[in-house]
């Protein structure tokens, strides 16, 4: 009922009689002040605070882990989640992504800062957490910022509620959370890491703030420099707060000009960002021209040049940071071992900097220049990619039998056998040869008279030479392939099992994720599912990410669907029945980094995937090239020429061959495409009855047979298959290609 004198504002009673402003206060709800001074907050805070994206279409940037398709995004659309700790440097969105999951969950939602709160505040929330639970059914999600600011006893106060599903934890990080967030957390958690925002992402940020009329700047008449827009993304360096607080910074300080237009110029932009822009000409070529003096120069072990162009980089504005990455590259490359502690002074030097910073840190800056012009040079660590380019060329290279492991297989195979233990004999060494037979005496590494290299310079000639010596006089051993079980049943059996048909498909799936080697989050397209080969050891492999399947028989679809059901809702693969380009519809958003298939690549598909594939995607597809001829299996002899040759043209009819000459003109120019021959044989048991369903009335085979041979030529050819081939085991062999396609580097 209304109180007498009284009007109804914002969910309260306000008195309209002086004499009654107690009982004003008395009826007035207490959120409503909270309300008011939440709206305060929101209207007073910094940009950066008020341009946090609100639901995922806002979110800028992380398209790995929240893209379309990725799990986290359908985790979130589905208020699925689990526990997730989010790991990334500052300004990434770790925070911004927990608050767009609050306006999207269903679940109760709690944020706590471990800066700022302790074991008090989570006890609070708890219990808080176990009402929702008890009295509404409700979820809760608990939100720590900074949640490695948690020390152990208060990360333990979480755990237990957190392992029994009291709380949904979504921690934020700066910190490794291997390292720094409890270890049963984190095994009860998915982590995911975020990365610096890219300059385009920043763009989009930056477009936003200056666009959007309720929270950014679009009621106002703002036009910043295409250089100025750059400088302030480029030194934002990925932190979408920094780019924001630059950009308010500079709007609030600059004045308007007559026709009421706000100009954010270069000047104003290096201000707002306390770094000015480095004063190298815009194609970048002056950039690059002054570092690479000034590596030559410390490569001429010219001290006086090394400071005057490192002078002129940090006088242009060029990042420390950026010179010390050079610095360390040079320490590396062009020291290396005649003066091993230059990689250790260097980085010492980069890590005070980081301590002092400007203007102070141009004193280690300068150390460590001087020290490198200085030191001994020597480049012989570029033996690596000599070893790199052997490594290409013998891949089929097999690691020599002593090299071998023998804690596993030394019983049954005699891997590690022949192995010399160095630490037995004189001076902890022995001549024996560690590379692969084919490369036995190659020579990777040069050692140079120079610095500490020269001290070893000797000692290495001495041993090589030992080694070869040995490798000349030894006598050849086995190679370890003759070792295997005692027991000749099992030897038998052993031979037999690993011929057969789904050992053969699973060295093909194999293959093909050996190649594509996706990381946790990639999305994958599998062709053709059909028993799900692919499709499931790419649900395996890509726990974060996701899989959609096409499906072309309805049989097959159905099975896929049950076995499907038995995951978890977000761990399914997406599975759809019908034509690629309708299947591809089905997935309007998804670009993939992997499109994996087997035996169902066309010139067509190819076109449509290349449009579908991601910047760094990659296409691995197996093809069967040729596949095992039945008349190549007779012995001609026992037929005669014409029959046999009828036979073979009839035969050949049933199969269209690829050309593997024109398959790499079915993917674009912008494309490198590998094609890799392989050979598979098994063996194969012909059985009376295989043989009788290849001659079927009803089997395409000999349905063949009959439109070239006669019935009773096309019976004497089942004849001969029955007398020479029943019972008979045959080396069963096909012909295929494994495809790799991906963009070309740019």
């Amino acid at each position: 009922m209304q109180p007498n004198n009284c009007v109804e504002i914002c969910g309260g009673w306000i008195t309209v009689d002086p004499r009654c402003y107690r009982m004003a206060i008395l009826l007035w709800p207490m959120d409503l002040f909270e309300r008011h001074r939440q709206t305060l907050i929101d209207k007073e805070a910094p940009l950066a605070a008020r341009m946090r994206p609100r639901t995922l279409d806002q979110y800028v940037g992380q398209d790995a882990i929240v893209g379309p398709g990725r799990l986290l995004r359908r985790a979130i659309q589905a208020d699925q989640l689990s526990s997730l700790l989010f790991y990334g440097p500052p300004g990434t969105g770790k925070t911004t992504l927990a608050r767009v999951i609050a306006n999207t969950t269903q679940a109760h939602f709690i944020a706590i800062n471990a800066v700022l709160s302790g074991v008090k505040e989570i006890r609070g929330a708890i219990a808080t957490a176990q009402d929702r639970r008890g009295q509404q059914g409700q979820r809760t999600i608990l939100f720590v910022d900074e949640v490695h600011r948690f020390n152990k006893a208060q990360q333990d106060a979480l755990l237990p509620w957190v392992e029994n599903g009291t709380v949904i934890l979504i921690g934020a990080t700066t910190e490794n959370p291997y390292f720094e967030v409890n270890k049963a957390l984190v095994s009860r958690s998915r982590v995911f890491q975020l990365k610096p925002l890219t300059a385009a992402d920043l763009q989009v940020v930056l477009d936003h703030a200056l666009n959007d009329a309720e929270r950014g700047y679009g009621n106002r008449d703002i036009v910043i420099d295409k250089d100025a827009a750059n400088h302030l993304t480029n030194v934002a360096n990925g932190d979408a707060r920094a780019l924001l607080n630059a950009l308010e910074l500079a709007v609030e300080t600059t004045k308007s000009n007559d026709n009421s237009q706000i100009r954010i110029t270069l000047p104003v932009a290096e201000e707002s960002i306390q770094q000015r822009a480095v004063l190298y000409d815009k194609e970048g070529d002056a950039h690059f021209d002054t570092i690479s003096a000034f590596i030559k120069s410390m490569r001429g072990s010219d001290p006086d040049a090394t400071l005057y162009w490192l002078a002129r980089m940090v006088y242009a504005g060029e990042d420390p940071r950026f010179i010390f990455r050079r610095m360390l590259i040079f320490a590396g490359e062009d020291v290396g071992l005649a003066e091993p502690q230059a990689v250790t002074v260097v980085n010492s030097c980069a890590q005070a900097y980081d301590r002092v910073g400007l203007p102070e840190g141009r004193y280690p800056l300068a150390q460590a220049a001087l020290y490198l012009a200085n030191c001994p040079k020597s480049n012989s660590v570029m033996g690596f990619f000599d070893a790199l380019a052997a490594v290409e060329k013998e891949q089929e290279a097999e690691v020599p039998n002593p090299m071998k492991d023998g804690n596993r297989d030394s019983k049954e195979f005699g891997h590690g056998k022949g192995y010399l233990y160095p630490h037995a004999y004189r001076d902890h060494w022995v001549e024996q040869q560690y590379l692969p037979t084919s490369l036995q005496g190659q020579v990777f590494y040069q050692p140079s008279g120079q610095g500490y290299e020269a001290t070893i310079q000797q000692q290495v000639a001495r041993r090589r030479e030992a080694q070869l010596a040995a490798l000349v006089n030894r006598e050849e051993g086995h190679t370890g392939l003759t070792f295997g079980p005692t027991d000749p049943a099992q030897e038998q059996w052993l031979q037999r099992a690993t011929g057969q048909l789904g050992e053969q498909l699973g060295g093909v799936r194999d293959r093909i994720f050996q190649t594509l080697n996706p990381q946790r989050h990639h999305l994958i397209l599998d062709l053709n599912a059909r028993s799900g080969l692919l499709t499931w050891e790419a649900v395996r492999q890509v726990p974060e990410g996701g899989v959609c399947s096409r499906v072309v028989d309805p049989q097959d679809y159905e099975a896929l669907t049950e076995q499907a059901a038995m995951l978890p809702e977000l761990s399914r693969p997406q599975l759809f029945l019908g034509e690629l380009s309708a299947a591809l519809e089905n997935w309007p958003e998804i670009r993939f980094d992997g499109i994996v298939g087997r035996n169902s690549l066309t010139r067509e598909m190819a076109a449509l995937l290349v449009e579908r594939l991601a910047e760094k995607g990659q296409i691995v597809v197996w093809e069967q090239v040729r596949s095992q001829r039945l008349y190549a299996l007779l012995n001609p002899d026992k037929l005669k020429p014409k029959l046999f040759k009828q036979l073979t043209q009839a035969e050949e009819s049933l199969h269209s061959d690829l050309d593997v000459t024109e398959l790499t003109n079915w993917f674009p120019p912008t494309m490198v495409v590998k094609i890799e021959p392989v050979t598979l044989q098994r063996e194969l048991s012909l059985t009376p009855q295989l043989i009788d369903r290849w001659f079927a009335p009803t089997s395409t085979y000999y349905t063949r047979l009959e439109q070239t041979l006669t019935p009773a030529a096309a019976d004497t050819v089942r004849q001969q298959f029955v007398q020479q081939l029943s019972n008979q085991t045959v080396y069963w062999t096909t012909e295929a290609v494994l495809i790799h396609a991906r963009f070309k580097a740019k």
